[in-house]
């Protein structure tokens, strides 16, 4: 029988990449690899290089792949160009976007991206990339919708963390606050409303990163992205 497509290794490299499984910094054991997916190592060394193209390993000549490390600077980083993305977005969308689309993109959120209580993590942040991702993709500009879907992935990680800290309603309550905006082409509003709800300091990545590390190494701990959300209080 036929082994799985390169396409098929890439998309189980990169899910255990972004969870950690792989775990930060260490070298790749391809052999090991190769044996656990059932596959050769042709096939897997294109999908990991594809996936250092993608920046989500390291290629070191003469020593192989390394996963990616997971240091606060590098994290503060993607989300200070995660925000700036979205801001040029959500502006593009406030004069390109139809009133019909707007008017989909609400529906949708109200629908299945508001109330994520009772969710698992995994669920919650799925939802709220969907509707970070509608709004970039309402911009008519398919290379910065494909650039934050790249972003996300990398911080993917430090995201389940933070849903897993932070209080539950402040999110929501900024999502449509960003909804009106949009639907009233305010792209002013819509830009600073969105900004501050992407916007994270140094010292919250600094404690999501050692959460998330403790997380990584602890053993016997829990897989965050199956936490399940509690209402705020």
């Amino acid at each position: 029988m036929a082994g799985p497509r390169v396409d098929d290794i890439y998309d189980q490299v990169k899910a255990m990449a972004v969870s950690f499984r792989l775990r930060p910094g260490d070298r790749l054991n391809e052999v090991a690899l190769s044996k656990e997916l059932g596959v050769s190592r042709t096939p897997l060394r294109e999908a990991l290089n594809r996936l250092v193209a993608e920046r989500l390993f390291d290629f070191r000549p003469g020593q192989g792949f390394f996963c990616r490390p997971l240091d606060a600077q590098s994290v503060f980083d993607l989300f200070e160009l995660r925000q700036i993305i979205e801001v040029a977005a959500a502006r593009a969308t406030c004069g390109k976007a139809s009133d019909e689309d707007l008017r989909t993109l609400h529906d949708e959120l109200y629908a299945t991206g508001i109330e994520i209580t009772g969710l698992t993590v995994e669920e919650a942040v799925s939802r709220d990339e969907a509707f970070h991702l509608g709004i970039a993709n309402l911009s008519g500009n398919n290379e910065l919708l494909q650039t934050l879907i790249r972003i996300n992935e990398r911080i993917r990680y430090i995201r389940w963390i933070s849903m897993s800290l932070d209080r539950v309603q402040r999110s929501k309550d900024e999502h449509k606050r960003v909804m009106r905006a949009l639907l009233n082409r305010d792209a002013d509003e819509a830009a600073r409303v969105l900004s501050a709800h992407i916007t994270k300091r140094m010292d919250q990545v600094q404690d999501a990163v050692r959460h998330g590390i403790s997380n990584i190494y602890m053993k016997g701990s829990e897989d965050i992205s199956a936490r399940i959300i509690e209402e705020a209080s």
